[in-house]
């Protein structure tokens, strides 16, 4: 299975100089193949020189590298392949409909770059006494571009990878890379096959349902809770009070100036807290549910955040005239779902609980809060209040989010054993390169017919609003996308 480390690391002044002008360029060969695709969509249709001419979503960056750019001459010329590569493989998961089409990367807030092996290099560091492995030094750099030994500190043992990311943000650096450890991971189907082997009651009670909320983020149907601690509520409070006080500081400043930089780097320090705190929170409670040996299964809200998000509408009256829409209270609201780590809490907990043979799914949210999980009894009268929860049929009384959990564990039971809930394999994209005989023609291997699960996209005619270059004829230079 693939693992993931994400180490911080300390770069020197002139390292950080050096490591910056690498992220730069490589950003900048990714945006110039955006928006080299952009003009020749922009003029396929409406240049006459066009007509016909097939867009080029390649590898090629050559054509960048010119007087007016003698900075890209300064850095590996790895660092401006991988820019294209990047760009070639976004384009790749937009043609398999996995994303969106490609767009311009800014200069501002993370910033990263991807390195393959040619330009780094982990040294093993032995015991002088025992002989054993220590630690590995991370050396950067080639023999023209030297960049030196990269401090960084490992908190767990890893293997070496093939390729890294070295990124930057808030004036944080670190480095990050996954390997495969060799130990096979169990698919979501497997997991659901054991599964529906179980009866209802035995389900049931390796089953835990969790109910996502505002004041409370996380409540299991065991009567667990998940929530942020009082020290940690209370800090962000007031990194919440400085970033506002100097986001006003930023804004009365000349933009560009030395202090107008000052307050934006204290602004994006006081929001990066934030963050670390919620990734912190959604890893620890991920984590505890994901090794809890009495549960299998793992039982959401499909509740759709982006939707629940979104800015209230402008309202009229008869006479066209704008009203009160209740936009400042939807804007708070919209801010405390997308600080309760909903999103962050459900993704983590899916890779680590496949990792532990369990399995992670969603039921309908509709009228979960509104039903009594001991007899089904479904009415908005039954929850009293925010916390109190008192059926009026059965007279059964809990805690709000306690008895939703329990509705939605026992949703998820039932949906698992209906089969409802079989899980499809995930689309993947793989891109391979064309392999081009001596004579200009394809090899054997390219001259095959397409295999189940193939797409292949031809750059010919462009690739305009509707995909349509999807059904244009194979060209020589067809990118191929396996799912």
């Amino acid at each position: 299975m693939q693992i993931g480390n994400r180490f911080r690391c300390y770069p020197t002044p002139v390292q950080k100089r050096t490591l910056l002008r690498w992220i730069g360029c490589q950003r900048h060969i990714y945006n110039s193949k955006v928006r080299e695709d952009q003009y020749f969509r922009c003029f396929a249709r409406k240049s006459l020189q066009h007509t016909g001419q097939p867009i080029p979503i390649d590898q090629r960056y050559s054509q960048f590298k010119t007087e007016l750019t003698p900075y890209l001459s300064e850095v590996p010329s790895v660092l401006l392949r991988n820019g294209a590569v990047l760009c070639k493989q976004a384009y790749g998961r937009y043609f398999s409909k996995l994303g969106g089409r490609p767009t311009l990367h800014k200069k501002h807030g993370k910033q990263a770059a991807w390195l393959t092996s040619e330009v780094f290099k982990f040294i093993p560091v032995m015991d002088a006494d025992t002989g054993e492995v220590t630690g590995h030094q991370l050396h950067m750099g080639t023999q023209k571009f030297p960049v030196g030994i990269l401090a960084f500190k490992a908190h767990k043992e890893f293997k070496l990878p093939a390729s890294l990311h070295i990124s930057i943000h808030a004036g944080r650096w670190h480095v990050s890379f996954n390997y495969d450890d060799g130990l096979p991971e169990p698919t979501d189907k497997d997991t659901t096959d054991w599964l529906i082997r179980f009866d209802e009651p035995e389900l049931r009670k390796m089953t835990v349902g969790l109910d996502r909320g505002v004041k409370l983020p996380l409540a299991g149907s065991d009567s667990q809770e998940f929530d942020f601690s009082k020290v940690q509520k209370k800090r962000l409070l007031a990194q919440e009070r400085h970033k506002k006080r100097w986001q006003r500081r930023q804004a009365r400043r000349v933009k560009g100036s030395a202090g107008w930089v000052k307050a934006k780097r204290k602004v994006a320090r006081y929001q990066r807290y934030g963050a670390d705190v919620r990734r912190d929170v959604a890893h620890k409670t991920s984590h505890t549910l994901a090794t809890d040996p009495r549960y299998k299964l793992f039982v959401f809200e499909a509740l759709k955040v982006k939707n629940m998000t979104a800015k209230a509408k402008p309202k009229q009256d008869a006479q066209g005239r704008w009203i009160k829409n209740g936009a400042a209270a939807k804007s708070g609201l919209n801010k405390s779902i997308l600080a309760s780590t909903w999103g962050q809490t459900k993704t983590y907990l899916q890779y680590k609980a496949r990792r532990q043979g369990k399995l992670v799914i969603e039921v309908p949210p509709f009228y979960s809060s509104q039903e009594c999980a001991a007899c089904g009894h479904i009415h908005q009268d039954n929850r009293v209040s925010q916390s109190e929860f008192v059926c009026l049929s059965c007279g059964n009384t809990d805690h709000a989010d306690h008895n939703a959990a329990k509705v939605i564990a026992l949703r998820g039971v039932r949906q698992l054993l209906s089969g409802k809930c079989v899980r499809k394999d995930k689309k993947r994209c793989r891109i391979t390169r064309n392999k081009v005989g001596a004579e200009g023609s394809r090899t054997d291997c390219e001259e095959s017919q397409s295999t189940l699960g193939e797409t292949v996209v031809s750059c010919g005619g462009g690739n305009t609003p509707a995909l349509w270059s999807l059904t244009q004829e194979e060209t020589p230079t067809t990118t191929r996308l396996r799912a």
